[in-house]
């Protein structure tokens, strides 16, 4: 178990002025002791204004601010190097629409200590997704199966991106060698340190479709799982992946 004062939460915005400000609020209000870190893809729509704004009453809100759209890969990337060089214990990734509750949280850091990564399951004990058109969820669902058949990772849910990740288990991959930029991200992390034998855990919730701002899902980011799922099994097989 991780106390959250010795967590950080990492969440990636590009243009989510509809949801940035209600998100700060929320978790200031229930979890004010978690240390929170945006990183911001140089969002035209005044994002960082309002992170900055935040910062001015709250000492554990950080900002890191990146000019255009780099990709969530490239992001995560980031955060989890400031997170390792400022000594933070575990790592928490999240969106910033409210399709990840924040209340959840504490259920991922508990599982920290036993476990060096908990995933954020929407498939485990039946599917847990709402206001998602059926295309979509059978994409994302079809999207798990296929990741679990190529590489063979246990998981019922390998293309969430709500996740809490032990300094350990970031410590143990080679961050240079990440290759996948979009959600693709997901997977590789996830696979990189089950195949390196680290404990991990799905813990069950709920997805909840955004209400309000836009989805930045696109053709070429599900192109590039595809892909990019056989890239890290030759990876694998060549002793290369880590």
């Amino acid at each position: 178990m991780i106390s959250l004062d010795k967590a950080v939460v990492i969440i990636p915005t590009f243009n989510e002025i509809s949801n940035i400000q209600k998100m700060l609020e929320t978790l200031h209000h229930i979890h004010p002791t978690l240390n929170v870190l945006i990183i911001d893809d140089g969002s035209p729509d005044g994002t960082a204004q309002v992170i900055k704004a935040f910062q001015t009453t709250k000492s554990n809100l950080y900002l890191i601010e990146r000019q255009g759209k780099l990709g969530l890969g490239t992001a995560y990337i980031k955060g989890f190097r400031w997170a390792l060089e400022k000594g933070f214990e575990a790592v928490i990734t999240m969106d910033c629409d409210f399709s990840h509750d924040p209340e959840a949280i504490p259920d991922f850091t508990n599982k920290i200590g036993a476990h060096d990564l908990a995933i954020g399951s929407r498939y485990i004990g039946g599917i847990r997704i709402m206001n998602w058109p059926m295309q979509r969820l059978l994409l994302s669902y079809f999207a798990s199966i296929y990741a679990r058949f190529i590489t063979g990772i246990p998981f019922s849910d390998a293309t969430g991106g709500f996740n809490c990740y032990s300094r350990k288990a970031l410590s143990s991959i080679n961050l240079d060698k990440i290759f996948s930029i979009g959600y693709a991200f997901q997977i590789e992390l996830k696979y990189k340190i089950w195949s390196l034998g680290l404990p991990s855990i799905e813990v069950p919730i709920t997805f909840y479709e955004r209400t309000v701002g836009s989805s930045k899902m696109s053709r070429k980011i599900v192109i590039e799982a595809v892909v990019n799922v056989f890239r890290m099994r030759c990876k694998k097989i060549l002793g290369t992946l880590q």
